[in-house]
């Protein structure tokens, strides 16, 4: 079973969406191991704080058939516009990691914004600090221990997840 580290985010009904995505992951993977969830102003554009985390799931599907899984739980959350790289979001799903495969199509792994922004690797360093970047040859916790903090605000936040 590969382990495959996906990041999770919305800035639109944050809160709710946040839960239906982690209840969506668990009725698609089953268990999920979650980071702690963090608020983080929105990058290339203006608009609401972000929540983001970081899931782990298990799985013997290829990267493709996880990929369109995550699209189809975005759209079934409201998410239409797909072509907006920097635009406001109800639900923002994407593989980060599928144990330590490098490729670039059908998707890029490992994906290249880990070490560019906080709100994905810090929730990654959380929950994968000792896994070894594939192609940086650092642990996840280096990485965002050498992270310029001063670049990316964030804030852990006490999520209240249902019961």
């Amino acid at each position: 079973m590969a382990k495959v580290y996906i990041s999770i985010g919305s800035n639109i009904d944050r809160d709710q969406q946040i839960i239906n995505g982690v209840a969506a992951l668990k009725a698609t993977f089953g268990k999920v191991q979650l980071s702690s969830v963090y608020e983080c102003e929105p990058v290339g554009f203006i608009g609401e704080n972000f929540y983001n985390l970081v899931a782990m799931v298990e799985t013997e599907q290829p990267p493709s058939y996880i990929g369109e899984i995550l699209k189809q739980l975005e759209k079934q959350q409201g998410r239409i516009d797909f072509s907006k790289k920097f635009s406001p979001r109800q639900l923002d799903l994407d593989i980060l990691l599928y144990d330590d495969l490098i490729i670039n199509t059908p998707v890029q792994l490992p994906r290249n914004e880990i070490p560019k922004n906080a709100y994905v690797l810090q929730p990654l360093a959380e929950i994968a600090g000792d896994l070894i970047h594939p192609q940086l040859q650092q642990s996840y916790r280096q990485l965002w221990q050498n992270y310029d903090k001063n670049k990316q605000q964030l804030k852990k936040i006490a999520f209240s997840w249902p019961k």
